[in-house]
């Protein structure tokens, strides 16, 4: 099969897992598994071809990325149980002060996004965020959008959070996380601050019902969750791995050789530093027993098998993409001029804006963009660390716009902050929009600069 009809018999994949996603509620992992079913068989493929195509694909990316997502979902259960993601708020909120709350909270959340998913993270701070909120006097809705938009920024673009972590393996970036991880921190600073920006200058106009009412007090809640664990010890099972993983990526470029440095590259592979960082992490467990050794940490392997199942379905669908001769069309239309420099980070932020946009999830619009475009990216030309690096950035600046009513973070926002659904619309989806652009901007920016 060629030509049009080839992008047809992929579209049509890809409008049936937006609709049974959307519209049946069926679980995108079954929707990407039966996708890769229906592409590969209505493209032609040989049927034996197609069911190896999904097994390899599937396997394929699991023995990439299967470990580094449930040693950092693993980790972000163990910083959630413990008290270390509300004392690494605590610390924040020192360092910054408490007369920029907002910008106090927009911190907070981007660091607390990191191993804690942003749904997460937002129940988490939500008490803390409120109580914030009437001791500074400010607006709750701007605090709330505040908090709520430093959450989003780093879960869709800087790992370990599954979903950046997904699209590389995906892409055949997974050899490069450090080089992503300062890239995503790079992107994301910007895009916090849009966040931020718009939380101060809109949502602060946006008034919620009874949050003048609110009892909450913030040295009350602080205290509720009994001593916390030290700075350092809260900080470490995120900073260490992050810090091994980047040393590793330095020594690959500059290429150095020697025991040392093998040493150094051991420590450096990201399944390693985030195994190190849940080791780190045993520390802050208020006891080493069987609530903890197993009911925690079954916990996080729990949240893990979800994002495991959908990543590697997706790994299925990209599997079956490839096997097909999609790519050589991509080339050709990349040869005729109309796809060139910076300009072609538009067709991952376009493809995975639009699947956020339909079906809700940022994680599965990072897996399927990431799918999507994985074939034709070496016929582009894009290899190596900073051209896939930047993107990764373009497929999570695309899974940010927007959130709305099928998108769970949108719920829980509203419903955590007392916000009127309409309000939400103006504050909290508008938001994601202006994120997921500036984001997009900057990784063009980068483009220019450093490709």
């Amino acid at each position: 099969m060629q030509g049009g009809l080839l992008f047809l018999v992929i579209l049509l994949g890809v409008g049936f897992i937006i609709f049974a996603s959307a519209k049946l509620k069926l679980h995108p992992f079954l929707s990407l598994l039966l996708a890769a079913f229906l592409v590969g068989v209505l493209a032609g493929l040989p049927l034996t071809d197609v069911v190896d195509a999904v097994n390899n694909g599937f396997g394929g990316l699991m023995g990439y990325i299967g470990l580094v997502i449930v040693a950092g979902t693993i980790i972000g259960t163990i910083l959630e149980r413990s008290g270390a993601a509300l004392k690494m708020a605590e610390v924040v909120l020192r360092v910054v002060g408490e007369k920029r709350p907002q910008f106090a909270m927009s911190l907070i959340g981007a660091i607390v996004s990191i191993p804690v998913f942003c749904d997460s993270g937002y129940v988490i701070l939500s008490s803390l965020k409120k109580a914030l909120a009437k001791r500074a006097k400010v607006a709750l809705a701007s605090m709330s959008v505040a908090l709520a938009t430093g959450l989003y920024a780093t879960h869709t673009l800087v790992p370990p959070t599954p979903g950046p972590i997904a699209a590389a393996g995906n892409i055949g970036a997974s050899n490069y996380l450090g080089t992503i991880i300062l890239i995503g921190i790079i992107v994301a600073i910007p895009t916090i601050l849009v966040g931020y920006i718009w939380a101060v200058k809109v949502a602060s106009k946006i008034e919620v019902e009874g949050e003048d009412n609110t009892s909450l007090d913030y040295d009350e809640i602080v205290k509720g969750f009994g001593t916390l664990p030290s700075a350092w010890k809260s900080f470490a099972p995120i900073v260490l791995p992050i810090m091994l993983i980047g040393l590793g990526s330095v020594i690959k470029f500059f290429g150095w050789t020697g025991t040392f440095a093998n040493i150094l590259l051991f420590f450096g592979q990201p399944v390693v530093a985030l195994l190190i960082g849940v080791l780190i992490a045993f520390t802050l467990m208020p006891k080493l027993n069987e609530e903890t050794l197993t009911g925690w940490i079954g916990d996080g392997i729990k949240d893990a098998s979800n994002i495991l199942l959908i990543t590697g379905a997706g790994g299925a669908f990209g599997s079956v993409i490839k096997a097909t001769p999609v790519a050589d069309l991509i080339q050709g239309i990349a040869d005729g001029g109309l796809l060139n420099g910076a300009f072609i980070l538009l067709i991952p932020f376009i493809v995975a804006a639009a699947l956020k946009t339909a079906q809700g999830s940022s994680t599965a619009a990072l897996v399927v963009t990431s799918t999507l475009i994985a074939p034709v990216l070496p016929e582009m030309g894009i290899e190596g660390q900073v051209p896939l690096a930047l993107v990764v950035m373009a497929v999570g600046a695309g899974a940010m716009a927007v959130s709305h009513v099928n998108d769970s973070y949108f719920w829980v926002v509203t419903q955590f902050s007392g916000m009127k659904v309409t309000d939400a619309y103006k504050a909290q989806t508008a938001a994601t929009l202006l994120q997921g652009v500036t984001a997009l901007v900057f990784t063009m920016i980068l483009w220019v600069i450093l490709v």
